[in-house]
């Protein structure tokens, strides 16, 4: 299988404090990469420059054979990557059928000039924008609450409506930043369940993840950071028996 993405010596520093050192790695087509370690490991920070949020230090970023590092966040979407946060970022205000409908808006054509004379492609584009959303909302089962405004649901389903605007274009590499902080174990399982989906439908993964059992459950590879080094990086059954790790994560309920 070809690389989708290489991280390749990225490296953060802030003053005099190195808070992501010269970490290395790849992401498969189809795969399931997860990024664990303490806190204060480095992981948001490492995803921040993977997502373009930072600019690095040193080092870079490829997808797809082409230079990721320098882009602007607007581009990734075009480019087929999407990201969901630690922060929920919903728009409290809109119904949970718009907040899906603007992670579409991202891929389609219409300028303000189209919009503003409302020519016909503006309504296609509403129309795709429309389905795409009912679809998405239907496999992440939140249908049901389409027109409810987005800041009354329960902060599970908070959380189920930004990983559906984060998928709804069909993006081929995801990024998730703490999917499952937060959730009980029923809406772990159900979020998990959607990774699933779509890994069998061919997306890519790479998400940053504190709960250890469902890090196993889904992972094909993880990378461990402690105090901004990469220390290990191997198939679960591999992380579970490093001695590093167990180390980095004494006292912690890890595995």
């Amino acid at each position: 299988m070809a690389n989708l993405l290489e991280v390749k010596q990225l490296t953060k520093k802030f003053g005099g404090i190195t808070a992501v050192d010269r970490i290395d790695f790849s992401l498969e087509e189809g795969e399931v990469v997860a990024v664990i370690g303490p806190n204060g490991a480095g992981k948001t920070t490492l995803f921040n420059m993977i997502s373009c949020f930072i600019p690095p230090t040193s080092g870079e970023v490829i997808y797809k054979g082409e230079r990721l590092t320098g882009r602007k966040i607007f581009e990734l979407a075009h480019l087929g990557i999407s990201r969901t946060f630690q922060n929920l970022q919903i728009f409290n205000n809109m119904t949970v059928l718009e907040n899906v409908m603007m992670g579409v808006h991202v891929k389609l054509k219409t300028n303000v000039f189209s919009a503003g004379f409302r020519l016909p492609t503006v309504k296609k584009n509403e129309e795709i924008a429309y389905q795409l959303a009912l679809d998405v909302l239907e496999m992440v089962e939140l249908k049901d609450f389409m027109y409810k405004k987005a800041g009354n649901l329960s902060y599970g389903l908070q959380k189920q409506l930004e990983f559906a605007r984060a998928i709804v274009y069909h993006p081929q590499l995801i990024l998730l930043d703490e999917p499952m902080a937060g959730l009980n174990d029923a809406e772990t399982n159900r979020m998990a369940g959607y990774i699933k989906e779509l890994k069998k439908k061919g997306c890519s993964f790479l998400f940053v993840e504190h709960k250890m059992a469902t890090v196993m459950e889904l992972a094909d590879r993880i990378i461990v950071m402690d105090f901004g080094k990469k220390i290990a990086e191997g198939t679960p059954h591999e992380i579970a028996r490093n001695e590093k790790v167990i180390s980095a994560y004494l006292g912690e309920e890890a595995f």
